[in-house]
């Protein structure tokens, strides 16, 4: 896992985030979710997804709008 990817999505953990994986089969699927260690999140349906940061093509913290 690469450290400065690592560190920065540690700082970012109970936050949301939004984040664009490459899809094994060919093209990118997103997930979105609260960040629950460097390498899960939970989606809006309570489930815990895991990720490889080697996957990620894209990611942002969705900050809410006031």
């Amino acid at each position: 896992m690469p450290q400065g990817l690592e560190a920065r999505f540690a700082a970012l953990i109970g936050k949301r985030v939004t984040i664009r994986l490459h899809d094994p089969q060919g093209g990118f699927r997103d997930i979105v979710g609260f960040l629950e260690s460097p390498v899960t999140l939970r989606n809006r349906h309570g489930e815990l997804i895991e990720f490889a940061h080697e996957q990620i093509a894209l990611w942002r913290e969705v900050v809410e709008k006031k």
